[in-house]
């Protein structure tokens, strides 16, 4: 009896031993639940490729989340434009040019320009080619210096009494012969401003210009441009005298009456030429009216039609930056794109729509807003809603000077919409396809047939201050839809292709300053090299199952290789066949980007490894209450 007492005794003895080791094993994995718990957070928080991460390259931060998702149709075209699409111009205005008691101009100037400057060199160069438009306001008052003129040319003299506060100036022609030598080795296209008011007279009824165009100089020029073997794209003749003009103005008719006079010049002179250089006008502000006059007198003389934008009104404004970041009032910048586009559909004109200057702001717009990151949600709007409205070309006011330069004034350093507007032109090809984007109306989308690469690339505007963007990716082919989505279930990655990846590019502005004239791209800080260059432009790549994040106040162009449409594979070959001299700094980005998607598709699936691992331990995570309360 005994005996069985003591058996009894380790019996129970053994069972509460087992018993605490079990609560002791199970306590343990508690603990050890718990830290994998915070272990998984910590990687959680460190991998940018899990989705609930801000994505990389975005600005990142505490604020809203929301999902949106962008429609896609690719299966028609709504529109092209040329493979040099972005533009940019240089002005005649002196260092004395001054607007609200500020003089923004400096040596800016086609006649005072620095053409030694590496940088600006290199920053036309990067393009290869980047259109240049020479003109604006004083090129009406310019005159052209010829080889039997005995006297100086005269430069511009600040006068009040003198329409637009200037005396006539004068062109050197040895000035002519470094500007044209300078464009031909920085690989520009090269669009002059000739003066329309050259033998008018101005009456004082509202600036009304009257009697024919005295074209004897602008021939002179021509001519000489011609015998000097130099390459000109184009004659624009006027600026700013359509409609209501500013600071004078011509009737429609006497108008296109010119503008046939120098279509015949041009043919004259040019006769024998293979090409012969555009013939483009009127280079004012859009009138209804007057455009539809004007066009329809001008069919077989016009190659392009001309119009200005300053939608946002005077550079003193200080509501600027509200405008900028309101998208209905962006909205009601497509009226005159789409009125010009109907004019040009039901006129027998062959002639397309150009936008010759586009500052946004006049009066040489306002520092620290128009020469800011903020800008760039307007410049780059502005481009993908021309673009969609069938604008071939977009000048942008101003390569360099005022307040709206592409560089800056004094220093030539690149300013964040040069970034914005290089990327456009290596990434969004010639063919633009419809979007439509559900969610927020903060978001503005545009998407176009990738430039000399597969795919396509979609450009994405995050105007809201507090709220990141999830994007889903919808697309439409040959009615078959493709989506991609932030989180699938495990068998339908393992049915995608794990080696699908996109191209990013994030650009934010420094210390999120819409100011700041500083740009960061994928975080990294935009700076010219130590030898005047422009910087490379980095795409970072992600994995195709990853959500396309638009952190706020952001801007993301989006690569999406793996994406083939009816509409781009008509396109496909025009852009592969881009002239040569746009191939090298392209194809060099292109180059670029295609090693970096190389080096990416070998880790895909490691990423998607650690992801089902993470997964896992997420799973165990969340049962540990259930584990015990059962023990």
């Amino acid at each position: 009896m005994g005996f069985l007492q003591d058996c009894q005794t380790n019996m129970n003895s053994t069972k509460e031993k087992r018993k605490r080791k079990r609560k002791s094993i199970v306590d343990e994995m508690g603990c050890v639940l718990n830290i994998m718990g915070l272990w998984l957070w910590v990687c959680l928080m460190g991998q940018s490729s899990i989705p609930v991460i801000l994505s990389q390259g975005s600005g990142g931060g505490s604020g809203n989340v929301e999902e949106g998702s962008v429609f896609i149709d690719g299966r028609v075209a709504i529109g092209s434009t040329d493979d040099d699409f972005i533009c940019a111009t240089l002005d005649w205005w002196p260092p004395d040019k001054c607007d609200y008691g500020t003089c923004s101009w400096a040596t800016s100037s086609l006649l005072n320009l620095d053409l030694s400057n590496k940088i600006l060199f290199n920053a036309i160069k990067a393009f290869s080619p980047l259109k240049i438009r020479m003109g604006g306001t004083l090129q009406d008052k310019v005159i052209y210096q010829r080889t039997s003129d005995q006297q100086p040319c005269a430069q511009f003299v600040k006068n009040s009494l003198e329409m637009f506060g200037f005396s006539e100036g004068c062109l050197p022609m040895s000035r002519w012969d470094e500007l044209n030598q300078f464009f031909r080795d920085a690989g520009a296209v090269v669009i002059f401003g000739l003066n329309a008011l050259s033998g008018r007279s101005i009456g004082m009824d509202g600036g009304l210009a009257t009697g024919a165009w005295n074209s004897s100089d602008a021939e002179s020029l021509i001519r000489y441009t011609v015998n000097k073997g130099y390459t000109i794209h184009g004659w624009e003749l006027g600026n700013e005298l359509s409609g209501n003009g500013v600071g004078a103005r011509v009737a429609a008719d006497q108008y296109a009456s010119d503008i046939n006079t120098l279509q015949s010049i041009v043919q004259k002179i040019y006769a024998g030429f293979e090409v012969k250089p555009l013939v483009l006008g009127p280079g004012g502000f859009f009138d209804a009216s007057w455009f539809t006059e004007f066009i329809d007198k001008t069919h077989e003389s016009l190659q392009a039609v001309t119009h200005h934008i300053y939608n946002l009104g005077a550079g003193v404004d200080d509501n600027l930056i509200d405008k900028i970041l309101d998208p209905s009032y962006l909205d009601g910048g497509s009226q005159p794109f789409r009125d010009l586009q109907s004019i040009l559909q039901t006129s027998a004109t062959s002639a397309t729509a150009w936008v010759g200057e586009a500052g946004g702001a006049y009066n040489s717009g306002h520092n620290l807003v128009t020469n800011a990151f903020v800008f760039s949600f307007w410049y780059l709007d502005q481009l993908g809603m021309a673009s969609s409205y069938g604008t071939k070309t977009y000048c942008r006011q101003t390569l360099i000077g005022g307040n709206y330069g592409l560089l800056n004034t004094t220093t030539f350093v690149p300013n964040p919409d040069y970034y914005s507007a290089l990327l456009w032109h290596r990434l969004m090809g010639r063919t633009v396809l419809s979007t439509s984007f559900y969610g927020t109306n903060k978001i503005r989308t545009y998407a176009h047939c990738s430039k000399q690469s597969p795919g396509i690339t979609l450009l994405l505007i995050n105007l809201d201050s507090n709220t990141t963007v999830q994007v889903q990716v919808s697309t439409k082919n040959d009615g078959s839809s493709i989506r991609t989505s932030t989180l699938q279930p495990k068998n339908q990655i393992q049915r995608s292709n794990s080696t699908s990846t996109r191209e990013e590019y994030h650009l934010t502005a420094k210390d999120g300053d819409l100011h700041s004239q500083t740009l960061l791209l994928n975080r990294k800080v935009m700076t010219v090299t130590s030898s005047g260059g422009v910087p490379p432009l980095e795409p970072i790549t992600v994995s195709s199952l990853e959500p396309l994040t638009v952190a706020p106040f952001s801007i993301v162009f989006a690569h999406f290789p793996d994406i083939s449409y009816p509409a781009c594979s008509s396109s496909s070959s025009s852009s592969s066949n881009s002239k040569s001299s746009s191939s090298s700094s392209s194809s060099s980005s292109s180059s670029s980007s295609s090693n970096s998607s190389s080096r990416s598709s070998s880790t895909t699936q490691m990423e998607m490894d650690r992801f089902d691992l993470l997964i896992g331990l997420l799973i165990f995570g969340l049962l540990q209450p259930i584990i015990c309360m059962f023990f």
